[in-house]
């Protein structure tokens, strides 16, 4: 009897490994999802926080090159500038810059500088999924 009982404890065992390998293959399966999400999910803030930070700096940027300094920035200049920020891992002609001088270019006036990029997921559950930001900044001239 003692036998019997010891050779059902080992066929169980044996059964279990094919559930504890399909058990394990799951559990990695769910795991390196959401590693890759929150890695997916860091390029988006990423890509969100440069798209600021370029407003910003396109706009310091133009202050200081007004009608009033030796060399005026036109809005092709910005665009231009914001380019040259961009890091290699955002595609730089994807970037749509828009500047506005409110009411015109010359010391005192304001300039207001829009960047937009869209970004693209790459996890293949959100591949076809889309997130557009912007980021907007407006100073004063200051030359």
């Amino acid at each position: 009897m003692n036998k019997n009982k010891a050779g059902k404890a080992r066929a169980s065992r044996k059964n279990d490994r094919g559930g504890s390998l399909l058990e394990f293959g799951l559990v990695v399966l769910v795991f390196y999802a959401f590693v890759f999400g929150v890695m997916d999910f860091g390029r988006a803030l990423y890509n969100y926080h440069f798209v600021s930070h370029a407003a910003r700096e396109a706009t310091r940027y133009a202050i200081v090159h007004g009608a009033g300094s030796p060399d005026p920035a036109t809005a092709g200049d910005i665009t231009q500038f914001v380019r040259n920020i961009t890091p290699s891992s955002i595609n730089p002609n994807a970037i749509t810059v828009s500047t506005t001088w409110i009411p015109n270019n010359s010391p005192g006036s304001d300039v207001r500088v829009q960047v937009q990029d869209d970004f693209h997921f790459i996890m293949p559950l959100l591949l076809r999924s889309q997130m557009t930001f912007n980021g907007a900044s407006q100073m004063v001239i200051s030359q």
